[in-house]
């Protein structure tokens, strides 16, 4: 199953392309293109989001495997991450909700605000992989608190 990583996180960095996408559009004022890219966004992160949870469930998390000396620094770059993430799909879901109930005047304010955070959540979560996976092999796959305060 050590795909599974690899497959979630191209589903967060699709839905971040997305998202950029949409941006674009509703700037040229094509609001059903931007409708549909949006949804396909949301759409992208929730499958990464399935991806994930049933992986940290079934499998578990995988801890930081690189040198002890930068394990704090990934540590807090985690935490920092997983706030973003949480507050990115609160925003996500409440944006959505605002277009879905065509509350448009508060969807414009929100929007970007959201985008941005997700952007950053995109960003991020690449950054995890790639200490996890690519730049350092894998700790031990445990549970999640194990993984996240490295006990």
């Amino acid at each position: 199953m050590s795909v599974l990583p690899t497959i979630s996180t191209f589903f967060i960095v699709l839905s971040a392309v997305l998202v950029a996408i949409g941006w674009v559009l509703v700037a040229k004022h094509k609001y059903k293109q931007h409708k549909k890219v949006m949804i396909a966004g949301a759409i992208s992160a929730i499958l990464f989001f399935v991806i994930y949870a049933s992986r940290t469930i079934f499998i578990g998390n995988t801890s930081f495997g690189g040198p002890d000396d930068i394990k704090i620094y990934y540590t807090i770059f985690l935490i920092f991450h997983i706030i973003l993430a949480t507050t990115g799909a609160v925003f996500g879901i409440v944006t959505l909700t605002l277009a879905f109930k065509r509350n448009i005047r508060r969807h414009r304010k929100i929007g970007p605000i959201t985008s941005i955070i997700w952007f950053f959540t995109a960003i991020t979560g690449v950054a995890v992989y790639l200490l996890l996976y690519v730049f350092y092999h894998g700790g031990e796959t445990t549970s999640l608190i194990k993984a996240i305060l490295g006990f």
